[in-house]
């Protein structure tokens, strides 16, 4: 007699592929424990945690327990031990910061959070001004426009430059000497050589010798005689190899004839005191504050 077929001897589920089987084995008891156990404390935590969406909040749960309370919580606690040295960098001379070391590592440190956040749009993350000729000044380098000590950076930073909203804002105003007509093509032709001259740049010497005169009677007023600049209007120095617009003759050239009017947000309504301190302290470390 042939040994029975040990496959019917447990139920199966009716299923067969190719005349294979599917046994209908119970679960193992540890499984479905653990399985009910999951329900359970699904629904222990429905009760005491918040859980279930709702229009504009979840519900809060027996317990109240609030991730979004406890960051909270984490930075107010966060800013009042960081509030000691904010108070502490605002009483301070901006002049004498540098000479507290915490201080001005507290204060570059915090800049430099303060100027990702609000400056490197313009600056670009590396307070490199972007990219060349883009009329967003490169902050690594030791020229400034309208003064690099911290005094002068502050207010820079406090009231912008050219804005309608602060009245203290930086303010001026180059002439555009070909749109407005007042130098004709000729005389721009001729100081445009003298300003290649003035930078270093390969030039015509007659054209620059004789754009000399232009440069003197319409621009020395503002960039001085030599080309040095001056901070107290805004005027950049035109006699090294750093340019805001660009410095190639076609550039030069577009800025004589169509002049530029860059503008920069003030931040006093923007920025407390503390952070504006801040962020000129980063800024006066870069690369050669005065």
């Amino acid at each position: 007699m042939a040994a029975p077929n040990k496959k019917h001897d447990k139920p199966t589920t009716g299923h067969s592929w190719d005349g294979i089987e599917e046994f209908d084995n119970p679960l193992p008891r540890w499984w479905l424990w653990i399985f009910y156990a999951c329900i359970l404390w699904s629904v222990v935590y429905w009760i005491l945690y918040p859980a279930w969406p709702m229009v504009s909040r979840a519900t809060a749960g027996v317990l109240g327990y609030s991730s979004r309370a406890d960051v909270d919580a984490e930075m107010a606690t966060w800013d009042a031990e960081n509030q000691v040295w904010y108070d502490h960098l605002v009483s301070t001379a901006p002049d004498q910061i540098a000479a507290d070391p915490e201080l001005q590592r507290f204060a570059v440190n915090a800049g430099a959070s303060v100027f990702r956040a609000q400056c490197s749009q313009c600056h670009g993350a590396g307070a490199d001004g972007v990219r060349m000729g883009s009329g967003f000044p490169n902050l690594l380098d030791d020229e400034w426009m309208w003064g690099g000590t911290m005094d002068d950076i502050i207010q820079t930073v406090t009231y912008g430059i050219r804005n309608e909203e602060f009245p203290d804002a930086r303010y001026s105003e180059m002439p555009s000497f070909g749109r407005d007509e007042l130098l004709t093509a000729d005389q721009i032709n001729e100081v445009v050589q003298h300003v290649l001259a003035l930078s270093g740049q390969p030039h015509d010497a007659a054209l620059a010798s004789a754009g000399e005169q232009v440069f003197l009677d319409n621009c020395a007023s503002c960039h001085g005689d030599n080309g040095a600049g001056d901070t107290f209007v805004g005027a950049p120095a035109l006699n090294n190899a750093i340019w805001l617009y660009g410095g190639t003759e076609a550039d030069i050239r577009a800025t004589v004839t169509n002049a530029h009017f860059g503008i920069m947000p003030g931040f006093a309504n923007r920025l407390p005191e503390a952070q504006i301190r801040a962020v000129a302290a980063y800024v006066h470390q870069l690369g050669g504050g005065q």
